[in-house]
């Protein structure tokens, strides 16, 4: 069985269609949605999804790794509550890992849904960084539980939970990334910002991150960064990886 875990923070009105896209999948699967302590309607849209939902203080890291304690199923896939999730996803998943025994986990092909240059520009180099073994949790992170369990799980970070993770599961063996179907994300978190900004403070984060800044530091400086960016009225981006 897999067990779907989702961090939520105020996403009522982006998680029902993913559970939705969830429902109709065919594979054994359980769905298990963390909430950081939303002000609207997000636990009972989980609820009435047929979710377990878990209640925990935010922070993506935190909430991963509460969901993954008390996740049932041999494998674990961690979506983002913006994720469009593919048509026979799980299949693949499930695909994947059995066709490649020594496969210990991996991620899915990242599609951005923006319309703009700068979208299709991250598609790019998401690939190229793929190809050399960097990924994160937007592109849907799946980890066999055995593994999971070995490398001591999610760490509860204030921020780069996902990449910290990636680095031990590289670390622990050969990974893979199931290109068909593509997973799709929004471009929500880049609009009303620079490329350059964002760049920029893509690799100061990770410098930052490498020097043992510690993640709370960083979450409050990728936090500000946003604000200023003049969409300030999505309060679910707080949660997000910086990725």
């Amino acid at each position: 069985m897999i067990s779907v875990v989702i961090a939520t923070l105020d996403e009522a009105r982006r998680l029902g269609p993913l559970l939705a896209a969830l429902a109709n999948e065919p594979t054994p699967h359980e769905v298990i949605v963390v909430d950081g302590g939303s002000g609207d309607d997000t636990r009972a849209v989980a609820k009435a999804a047929g979710a377990t939902v878990v209640v925990t203080p935010p922070g993506r890291g935190r909430q991963l790794n509460a969901g993954a304690t008390r996740a049932r199923g041999d494998v674990l896939l961690f979506l983002h509550a913006d994720t469009r999730f593919p048509e026979g996803g799980l299949t693949a998943v499930e695909r994947a890992l059995a066709d490649r025994p020594q496969c210990v986990g991996g991620n899915f092909q990242l599609l951005f849904d923006g319309g703009d240059g700068f979208s299709r520009w991250l598609e790019g180099f998401y690939a190229f960084i793929r190809a050399r073994g960097f990924y994160y949790g937007d592109s849907a992170l799946f980890v066999r539980r055995r593994t999971y369990d070995a490398l001591g799980g999610i760490r509860p970070l204030a921020l780069m939970e996902d990449y910290d993770f990636v680095r031990r599961l590289e670390e622990a063996g050969e990974t893979c990334s199931i290109r068909e179907p593509p997973l799709v994300t929004s471009s929500r978190r880049f609009q009303g910002r620079h490329p350059a900004a964002i760049v920029a403070g893509w690799l100061a984060i990770h410098v930052l991150f490498h020097l043992g800044v510690d993640t709370e530091v960083l979450a409050r400086l990728y936090d500000s960064t946003r604000q200023r960016r003049g969409n300030q009225d999505d309060a679910s981006l707080s949660t997000q990886s910086y990725s």
